[in-house]
């Protein structure tokens, strides 16, 4: 577990300080994959550097697994620094070497053995889906392949943590999906924590378990992508879920109205439909839609609702999960059953 506890952070630029962090705490939990978000000088650089001990904090504390590691220095520091793997977003690859020669590097250092270098960079490639390029050198790749073969060689050692650094920068969009993949499955096959940066709140939609939003250095909302989703009026669920775009008069045809977000396959599939049934009310979609956060579908609707009974199929919807707000009146001014 990673716990970052009051990070402050400042550099001296051009004879002025820039504040980059202040009084950050998140909380890291083991083996999940973790988002850091927010625009270019939010700070979200800085802060994986520290977590990955290149910087050291002006004031406040990175604990890896309860450890102190600002008590730590010289030999020490070496080891805990091997526990940490890192992708930056040039990968630092060298171009005389082949792929598999660049993920065997680490190895190389570590005074790993021919046979063992050889199995360990065979289940990196077969991980990263580069067995076929395993021979090639690096100019004869892509964008999103050569970070793909950054992340394996930052994963050569079997670091407990694995931080990158906007992974998908300058990647195009396809591929950018197969970097997320690789990270994903780092996660889940070999049970790494994963922290990734990024300005892009799709990278979050489609792999990330738990979020912190940066702003000027500061953390303006934290939490798991799935309770913070539920809440309408969170920057996370502003980002990630469907636009909600309809007309006075798309409202003014039905008896209520509301807005409602729907977690999860059973929600997502069923929820409504029992509802209209039970209290014998018709739903329209009227605007909204379906996403994804990771494997998980989920719905934000505004809907219009017609029937004596509206209000209590709305109040039901939310007492089984559904997250319903601004209801509004239609002209017929249905009472609450």
């Amino acid at each position: 577990m990673i716990t970052v506890e009051n990070l402050s952070k400042t550099f001296a630029t051009n004879g002025n300080s820039v504040v980059a962090l202040r009084d950050v705490s998140v909380d890291v939990q083991a083996g999940s994959l973790f988002g850091v978000v927010g625009p270019a000088g939010s700070g979200k650089s800085v802060l994986a550097r520290c977590i990955a001990l290149q910087e050291r904090p002006d004031r406040g504390v990175v604990r890896l697994d309860g450890l102190n590691t600002g008590t730590l220095d010289g030999r020490r520091l070496r080891e805990i620094r091997r526990q940490l793997g890192v992708v930056s977003t040039k990968p630092e690859l060298i171009a005389e070497r082949t792929i598999a020669g660049n993920i065997a590097s680490p190895l190389e250092q570590l005074g790993v053995d021919g046979p063992q270098r050889r199995s360990r960079v065979g289940s990196l490639l077969d991980l990263v889906g580069l067995t076929p390029r395993a021979a090639q050198r690096p100019g004869e790749l892509s964008a999103g392949q050569l970070r793909r073969v950054a992340v394996a060689k930052a994963l050569a050692a079997a670091p407990a943590v694995l931080l990158a650094d906007d992974p998908t920068a300058g990647v195009d969009p396809e591929e950018a999906g197969a970097v997320l993949a690789v990270l994903d499955r780092a996660r889940s096959e070999l049970g790494t924590t994963v922290v990734v940066t990024t300005p892009d709140a799709g990278v979050v939609r489609r792999v990330c378990d738990d979020v912190a939003v940066l702003e000027d250095g500061t953390v303006v909302e934290r939490g798991t992508v799935l309770d913070l989703i539920s809440n309408p009026a969170s920057r996370t669920a502003q980002a990630l879920l469907p636009a909600i775009e309809t007309t006075r008069a798309q409202v003014a045809r039905y008896d209520r109205s509301a807005d409602v977000v729907l977690v999860g396959f059973a929600s997502v599939g069923a929820l409504l439909p029992e509802a209209a049934g039970r209290f014998d009310v018709e739903f329209a979609t009227i605007g909204g839609g379906l996403t994804r956060i990771g494997d998980t579908p989920v719905g934000r609707f505004r809907l219009g609702v017609r029937g004596e009974r509206a209000d209590a199929a709305l109040a039901w919807v939310a007492e089984r999960g559904g997250h319903v707000t601004h209801t509004a009146r239609g002209p017929q001014g249905v009472a609450a059953a």
